[in-house]
């Protein structure tokens, strides 16, 4: 029944678009209602939100925008406190970067930002509570709920059947796709190589290949051939084209993240968006040094400084670099900032939420 349920809300679309749910962020209440507006699915990116943030932020775009919004969690591996060489070797690779040689004249990378995020990376808890995450959720009711890394507990696909919400999972291998199909879940994501950020592989020992992987469009066929699900693909879709190619592939719908990262509305810094607008050569790299596992951003000091250098597991080691990237955003530095980013960035635009709607709906009219 979820599934049929998740099938009538696409076809209520105005396209079958999904906004990507990207913790961290870019997915601010202002921008997720801007997307609802538009007529597709907004998405939270509630990874790393306490409770009330996300009961405050999902009320509050219920007061400026109809619509069906998505919910979206990882699911965080359980972890112990690193052990002392394990964190300093992680802190050390990082006070050897360039920005802290010459901190006594520049205080705007002065090393004591490492000791605060060396303490939290230290102390538990590590992640938010998936329990006191979905408590709060239950009481707003979103209309749709996705996980990343893996399935939720059965308690959670009890409670969001009683509810009728459908649940989302995201797949990047055929055999993680036959896991979800099983599990009581709506619907599978599946996630080819090109998606910027975090890829929702449900073994954290698969980031150690992390170019061993399908493409979005092979992925798509591959899952739709094997698995009874609807399917909804993720990674490098740009226009309306790829969103015409996915579904002839087997998608029901798309998931697009990188596309809306430089809309006005988006909550991404301004460095940022303007690395994706102006700076298509730079590409994008696999990266476990901002956060302890693979993601896909643009190229930068940081990437390319950290290339091979000891990190903490996921997610500790994205709380050790917290300071730092917190620190680059208010200084206006993209090169020590997480530039998240699909493969495709480079036909980004600087234009509204509406704009993008608009010129996608224009693509697919073509490609039709």
């Amino acid at each position: 029944m979820s599934s049929d349920s998740f099938k009538a809300m696409i076809k209520s679309l105005r396209l079958p678009v999904i906004q990507a749910p990207m913790a961290g962020g870019p997915c601010t209440v202002n921008f997720v209602a801007s997307v609802l507006k538009e007529g597709i699915i907004g998405s939270f990116g509630f990874a790393y939100s306490q409770a009330e943030t996300i009961r405050s932020e999902l009320s509050a775009v219920r007061q400026m925008a109809t619509g069906p919004v998505n919910a979206n969690f990882f699911i965080f591996p359980a972890l112990h406190a690193p052990n002392e060489a394990d964190l300093a070797q992680a802190a050390q690779a990082l006070r050897r970067l360039d920005i802290f040689d010459a901190w006594s004249t520049d205080h705007r990378y002065n090393p004591q930002l490492l000791d605060q995020s060396m303490q939290k990376a230290n102390t538990a808890p590590f992640f938010p509570s998936l329990y006191d995450q979905l408590e709060a959720v239950w009481s707003v009711r979103p209309q749709l709920l996705s996980f990343h890394f893996g399935l939720p507990p059965s308690w959670v696909f009890e409670k969001a059947h009683s509810l009728q919400i459908p649940i989302l999972i995201s797949a990047s291998t055929l055999s993680e796709a036959l896991v979800i199909e099983g599990s009581g879940a709506a619907a599978i994501i599946a996630q080819g190589i090109e998606a910027g950020g975090h890829r929702g592989y449900f073994d954290a020992a698969a980031s150690l290949s992390p170019h061993d992987a399908l493409t979005t469009l092979d992925l798509v066929e591959e899952v739709s051939i094997h698995c009874k699900l609807p399917v909804v693909a993720a990674g490098g879709i740009m226009n309306g084209q790829a969103i015409r190619a996915a579904i002839d592939r087997g998608a029901c719908a798309v998931q697009m993240g990188t596309a809306f990262l430089a809309c006005d509305e988006s909550g991404a810094s301004i460095e940022h968006k303007r690395l994706l607008t102006e700076e298509p050569n730079r590409g994008t790299v696999f990266t476990r040094a901002f956060s302890g596992r693979y993601a896909r951003g643009i190229c930068n000091r940081f990437t390319e400084s950290m290339h091979d250098r000891p990190v903490l597991p996921f997610p500790q080691q994205n709380t050790l670099t917290g300071a730092l990237r917190q620190r680059s955003a208010q200084i206006g530095d993209p090169e020590y900032q997480s530039l998240w980013a699909g493969t495709g960035y480079s036909q980004c635009r600087t234009e509204s939420v509406k704009e993008l709607i608009a010129r996608l709906e224009q693509n697919d009219r073509i490609s039709n």
